[in-house]
């Protein structure tokens, strides 16, 4: 005979049956109390097990905390979208991936209850983006959001979810190795808005990331010592490092910057700003920008991308004599398998390699 369990209790609800009495029929259910009022609960399974396992849980969440009120049952996914784009907001991070929320993501997935969410329906939605042409790395990127929303949800207090589901990972065989020549870069920065010059300046002397730059403000400056301090947690490693300003031509233009920002928008506190305000985001300058200065594909698409600035800080670093691991630690990079991927080595190296045969 099944246990009577302590807490709440297990029960079948009685339906009628045709010309008969009412019966006990149907999954077995919970009920119990939370926060003085009375819950019931499917739990979806003919097996008096499974619904006593199932009370026996809410009972743990009940005691330790957890328990969510409005069952983790009905959370959709564009609620955990919503929280996703909330954690990107108040944490400070690019807003440029938020794009790919709400035009792919959302529609796709954002009707549906988190809960109902499986591995089958992450590839029907990598077929469909690969049907529309996207490349892996992408797929993989916008998969990796939805990750994050997940993850969010199940951090929560009490958690919106009970699982993340398992996300498979495309195979990117579509690296990227462009880099920025001296000519190419002086064309661009011509071209672009005056407000973005020093921006991309700074790229392309420390291939730090963009959402770094974008960051950046003034307490993080020394001017004096020709240092940048990057605290951790304002990387994408939490890891802070420090950044020397190594060439004139990027210590005038901080300075340059710096006497701008105090005559015009003295209360402002970033380094690289639109009128006083924090720059987010720049697509369309920097594509009008590629045209003008001659770096489109045939179909009118940016030869250059912005991130083309970490590969080439990092090389321009390593030619001018900088050790790998001093450049590494300007540019934020953990490992060199970066330096392996894109083959960046110094030539020097390979001189004195020659030597040595």
């Amino acid at each position: 005979m099944a246990r009577k369990p302590q807490f709440g209790r297990v029960f079948r609800r009685r339906t009628q049956q045709a010309g008969g009495p009412r019966v006990e029929a149907g999954p077995w259910w919970i009920e119990y109390y939370a926060n003085g009022k009375q819950v019931r609960e499917s739990s979806k399974s003919f097996r008096y097990k499974d619904a006593f396992e199932l009370l026996k849980k809410r009972q743990l969440a009940l005691a330790s905390g957890t328990f969510n009120a409005r069952s983790a049952e009905r959370v959709t996914v564009a609620e955990l979208l919503d929280d996703l784009k909330l954690d990107f907001e108040i944490n400070g991070k690019s807003v440029d991936w938020l794009r790919y929320v709400d035009g792919h993501l959302r529609p796709f997935f954002g009707h549906m209850r988190a809960s109902a969410v499986t591995t089958t329906h992450i590839q029907q939605y990598m077929a469909k983006r690969r049907a529309e042409g996207i490349a892996n790395s992408t797929i993989n990127r916008e998969l990796g959001r939805l990750h994050r929303a997940f993850t969010l949800g199940a951090e929560c207090t009490p958690p919106k979810v009970n699982r993340v589901p398992k996300i498979p990972k495309l195979e990117e065989n579509n690296i990227r190795k462009g880099f920025f020549e001296r000519s190419e870069f002086t064309r661009l920065r011509n071209e672009l808005p005056s407000h973005l010059r020093p921006l991309v300046t700074f790229a392309f002397e420390t291939g730090c990331r963009k959402g770094e730059i974008l960051g950046l403000r003034w307490n993080q400056v020394d001017l004096i010592e020709r240092i940048i301090r990057l605290e951790p947690g304002e990387t994408k490693n939490d890891e802070g490092r420090t950044i020397p300003i190594m060439s004139d031509e990027m210590f005038l233009m901080l300075v340059e910057q710096k006497k701008l920002k105090d005559e015009k928008w003295p209360a402002s506190p970033w380094v690289f700003s639109r009128d006083g305000q924090q720059i987010k985001d720049f697509r369309g300058a920097w594509e009008e920008a590629s045209k003008r200065a001659g770096l489109v594909h045939p179909n009118g698409k940016p030869k250059r991308l912005f991130h083309d600035f970490r590969r080439t800080g990092v090389r321009n670093m390593i030619r001018a004599g900088v050790p790998e691991r001093v450049a590494m630690a300007i540019s934020g990079h953990k490992t060199r398998s970066m330096l392996d991927r894109y083959n960046i080595v110094s030539e020097g190296d390979l001189v004195e390699a020659g030597k040595k045969v």
